[in-house]
C-alpha cells in the first residue's frame, strides 16, 4: 500500500489530485474550529471539561469529528447528509417514481441527488433548531460555575441571535456537501467518505490521550493492541466475500458474435457495511434524548438513567446486539433484490450454472443471501458491542464511562472501510496510467 502511494505522488496528475483532496480535508477540519456566531467558546469550553464524553449527542459529535459540542460552523458536520441519504435509500424502495428514476440510469440518479441536497438542507435546519435550543435550556451541556448557577452558552437569547446561529450552522453543512462533491469531482475517493473519515480520525488522538491519563499505561496499552486486532479482524471480514458464478450464452446480434463470458455475482458477507450500526446506534439515544427533553416524568427519567444512560450496563448492551441483527437483515432484504437480479440476467442471457434462470435463479440467490447474512449480522454485532466489553473489563475501567473508547464499532468499520475503498481507488488509477501490454 505504501509503495502506491508513493508511485502515486510520482504520478503527475495523481499526485495533484492528492493534494487537492487533502487540502480540501484541511478546509474543513479549519471550519470543524471556528466557533459560530454568538457563542460564549470558554464558557463551551469549560462545559466540555465538566461534560466529557456523556453527551446523548455523542453520535452526531463523533460523525463531526467533536465540532457539534464546542458549536462552530460546521458543528452539524456530515450527519445530516447521511441520514437524508439513507433516507433516499429506503424511499427508492417503497416509492414507485423515486424506484423509476432510479432506473432511468445517470439522469434518474442526479435527480435523486438533488432530491437529496434538498433533504439535507431540510434536516440541517431541524437539527441546528433543535441544537441551538438544547444550548439555549443549558441541557446540551449542563454544568455551574462555581457559585452553583448555570454557565450560558450563548452570548444572547434574542430572536437575531437564534436565527443568525441556525443559519449557520445549515450554511455550514451545505458547504461541507460541497466539499465533499469537489471531493468526489476533482479529488481521489468518494468525498463524503473522506470526510467522515477525517472527522472519525480527529477524535483518536484526544481520546486516546484521555485514556492513557486516566487509567493508566497499561490500560492504554491493551487498547491499542486490542484496536489493532479488531482492524485486522474487519479487514478480513470487509474482504470476504461469496463469489456466484455466472455464464452468458453465446447471442447473434447482426454479423457479430457476443456473449459467451464467464463472471460472478460477489456476494459480501457484510453486505451491509456500516449502515445497521449507525441505525442502532441513533435508536439507542433516543430514549436518552427524550429524558433529557421529559424531565417532568421521574419514572420515565430513572428507566432511561438505570437501564440506557450507563453503556456497560446489560440492557443496553442486549439491546444494541439485537438492534443490530435486526437492521443488518432489514438493511440487506431493501438493497439487494433477488428478483430484480434474476430479471436482468435473464434479460441479457445470463444463468448460473445448474439453476434454471427466473423464479429459481430468484430463490437461491435469496437462498445464499440469508445464509450469508448470519455470520456478517454476527459479526457487525461483535464489533459493535466487544469493544464496550473490553474496556469495561480493562484494569481500571469504570462504570459507565465506556464511551471513551477510541475503536468502537461504528469509527473503526468506516475508518477501515474508507481506506480500503481509497487505496483500492489509487490503485486502480496506477493500473490506468502504468498499463504495459504484449507491444510497447
Amino acid at each position: 500500500m505504501l509503495t502506491a502511494f508513493g508511485r502515486a505522488f510520482r504520478t503527475p496528475d495523481l499526485r495533484n489530485k492528492m493534494l487537492f483532496t487533502l487540502g480540501i480535508l484541511a478546509l474543513f477540519r479549519f471550519g470543524s474550529t471556528v466557533p459560530a456566531p454568538g457563542v460564549n467558546y470558554q464558557h463551551v469550553h469549560d462545559c466540555l471539561i465538566q461534560n466529557k464524553d456523556s453527551s446523548v449527542l455523542a453520535l452526531v459529535n463523533l460523525f463531526s469529528g467533536g465540532a457539534l459540542l464546542q458549536l462552530t460552523v460546521f458543528a452539524l458536520g456530515i450527519m445530516p447528509y447521511i441520514t437524508s441519504s439513507i433516507i433516499i435509500q429506503l424511499l427508492v424502495v417503497v416509492i414507485p417514481r423515486l424506484e423509476r428514476l432510479k432506473e432511468q440510469g445517470q439522469s434518474g440518479q442526479a435527480k435523486l441527488t438533488q432530491y437529496t441536497r434538498y433533504l439535507t438542507v431540510a434536516l440541517a435546519i431541524l437539527q441546528a433548531t433543535g441544537i441551538v435550543a438544547l444550548a439555549r435550556s443549558g441541557r446540551l451541556l449542563p454544568c455551574t460555575d462555581s457559585t452553583g448557577a448555570q454557565i450560558d452558552l450563548l452570548y444572547s437569547t434574542s430572536v437575531f441571535r437564534i436565527i443568525t446561529l441556525v443559519v449557520t450552522m445549515t450554511a455550514g453543512t451545505a458547504v461541507i456537501m460541497w466539499l465533499g462533491e469537489l471531493i468526489t469531482d476533482r479529488g481521489i475517493g468518494n468525498g463524503m467518505s473522506l470526510l467522515i473519515f477525517t472527522s472519525i480520525a480527529a477524535r483518536f488522538p484526544s481520546q486516546g490521550t484521555d485514556i492513557l491519563r486516566s487509567r493508566g499505561t497499561a490500560t492504554f496499552i491493551a487498547v491499542l493492541i486490542a484496536g489493532l486486532l479488531i482492524i485486522v479482524g474487519i479487514v478480513f471480514m470487509e474482504q470476504g466475500q461469496r463469489r456466484i458464478p455466472v455464464q452468458y450464452a453465446k447471442r447473434m446480434i447482426g454479423r457479430r458474435m457476443y456473449g459467451g463470458t464467464s463472471t460472478y455475482i460477489p456476494l459480501k458477507v457484510n453486505q451491509a457495511g456500516v449502515i445497521p450500526v449507525i441505525f442502532s446506534s441513533s435508536l439507542l439515544y433516543l430514549p436518552q434524548l427524550l429524558g433529557q427533553v421529559w424531565t417532568s416524568n421521574h419514572t420515565f427519567t430513572n428507566f432511561v438513567a438505570k437501564y440506557f444512560t450507563a453503556t456497560d450496563s446489560w440492557t443496553y448492551i442486549g439491546s444494541y446486539a439485537l438492534l443490530t441483527m435486526f437492521f443488518t437483515y432489514f438493511y440487506v432484504a431493501i438493497t439487494f433484490n433477488p428478483v430484480e437480479v434474476s430479471d436482468n440476467m435473464r434479460k441479457y442471457g445470463g444463468f448460473i450454472p445448474g439453476i434454471r434462470p427466473g423464479r429459481p435463479t430468484a430463490e437461491y440467490l435469496e437462498y445464499v443471501l440469508s445464509r450469508i447474512t448470519l455470520p456478517g449480522a454476527l459479526y457487525l454485532t461483535a464489533i459493535a458491542v466487544l469493544p464496550i466489553l473490553a474496556l469495561h473489563f480493562l484494569p481500571g475501567a469504570a462504570a459507565g464511562n465506556n464511551q471513551s473508547f477510541p475503536f468502537g464499532g461504528t469509527s473503526v468499520l468506516i475508518l477501515v472501510g474508507v481506506g480500503l475503498d481509497t487505496s483500492k481507488q489509487i490503485e486502480s488509477q496506477l493500473m490506468l496510467r502504468n498499463y504495459e501490454g504484449f507491444l510497447r
